[in-house]
Order: structure tokens, then sequence, then C-alpha cells
């Protein structure tokens, strides 16, 4: 499968072939789901946390004796059935939300999620992403130079409007400059993936709305699917062949 490279400045660069072993991939809806539900449920926290009779404070002396008194036994006031006393049956911190894929599994969602980014056009390759002064405002020229390529859309119209007057408003008396690109205006959810120099470009990009950062070898199908547009790296596409394809063969 051909696939188009583009430069940083938004020229068309080379054309390069795409492994149909991970761009080729049939999907599966349900396999997908299986593995959204395994990663979600690994990160998911235990919050809820209650004590039972043995855990909660005070209660050591029998309340009153056994015998004689007309009312019933009783050997703690931390029981159960006494009001600021231990619950039955709680939930616990020890409980465990964990669900099981197999490997092979979870890197077949992986592809499956690659060939529809790449057949819907979605995912756009650079050649690479250097930046001289490591500011910001150079991820947002790529940015600029890729948003027909990457079908970025623009916030209503109303949106727009209230956010152009507060900037009128603020620039009051000043001279009118020339018109620059605000990353602002745009409906922004792109992963960025990089196979090298991941740290660096993230804190370029990491605090700008909608876009994040991550590395080839740390893909994953919940933040594929989270974000519309990938924008990968050419050297990106080594290190998914190396990581995934070479891991998948030394399986049983």
């Amino acid at each position: 499968m051909k696939y188009q490279i583009y430069q940083a400045s938004g020229e068309k660069d080379k054309q390069v072939d795409l492994n149909p072993a991970i761009f080729n991939v049939e999907a599966n809806q349900g396999l997908i789901h299986q593995a959204v539900v395994a990663q979600m449920s690994a990160k998911r926290k235990v919050l809820a946390d209650t004590k039972d009779k043995g855990e909660v404070r005070g209660g050591g002396r029998k309340p009153w004796r056994q015998k004689g008194t007309g009312r019933a036994r009783h050997g703690s006031s931390r029981s159960p059935i006494w009001i600021g006393g231990g619950v039955t049956f709680g939930p616990t911190k020890d409980r465990n939300f964990k669900k099981k894929i197999n490997k092979k599994m979870k890197r077949k969602t992986l592809f499956m999620c690659l060939t529809d980014r790449a057949k819907s056009k979605d995912m756009v390759i650079v050649d690479k992403l250097d930046f001289k002064e490591n500011k910001t405002k150079e991820f947002v020229a790529v940015v600029k130079n890729l948003k027909d390529v990457l079908k970025l859309k623009k916030l209503s119209k109303r949106k727009v409007a209230e956010d152009e007057k507060k900037k009128e408003e603020k620039n009051a008396g000043e001279d009118k400059k020339q018109k620059k690109f605000d990353l602002k205006k745009y409906q922004t959810s792109i992963l960025v993936v990089t196979g090298q120099d991941t740290a660096r470009i993230s804190r370029l990009a990491g605090n700008i709305p909608g876009i994040k950062v991550l590395g080839a070898n740390s893909l994953n199908v919940v933040d594929i699917l989270a974000h519309k547009n990938i924008l990968i790296t050419e050297d990106s596409l080594k290190v998914i062949t190396a990581v995934y394809l070479k891991q998948d063969s030394q399986l049983p």
C-alpha cells in the first residue's frame, strides 16, 4: 500500500510502502471493544473502601455483662448491627478490576486501528519533526502547514466570533497587524507519534489542547481511537515494525 509522506512545510515528499501486516488488517469490532475494555479496566482505581468490625476503632470492651441486665447480649459496640460499627460485605481496596487479554489479540486490535486510520486518510506521515528553538510556536507552524491534510475543521461561528470580540477588546487602540494562524479556532484532535525525541516534542506540543504526543513503542488502542487524526513521523514506521511484529513472531 503506497502512502504519501509530507514535509513539515506542508509540501509533498516521497511515497512509502506501508507494511500490509500492520496497515492492512481486517477490522473486528468485538475484538476492538474487548481490548478497549481491558485497557480501561487496568487503569481503573479503587476508590470505595469500607472497614469491617475488626478494623473500626474502639469496641474492645464488652458493652455490658452477658446476663442479668434484661437486654440482648453483645460483645462489641463495633458490631455491624450497631451505629458506628463495621460494614458487612462492603467494598474494599483489595478489589481487582483488571481483565486479561492475550498479547496477540492486543496487537491485532492495534493494527486494526492503524489500518482504519490509514485507509480513511486520517493518518499523516511527515519526514521528520525538527525544531530549532524548541518552542510551541514551531509545532503550531507545522500544524498550520498540514491543516488541509489533517482536515482540521473550524469551531462554530458563534464561538469564533466570541473569541475575536474578546481579542478586539483586549487589543483596542493597537495597530492591526497581519492575521496570524490561531489554532484555538480549530477542532484539534491529533495523536503525534514519534520514533525519537518524544520527551522534547511532548514539551512543545503537550500544552496544546487536543494534542497528545506518544512514542511509537507505546502505542495503544485507546489513544488511537480517542484522537481523530494521527501525525506520525517516518522513523516511527520502522519502530512500530521492529517492536510489534518482532514480538508477535516470538509468541508461540
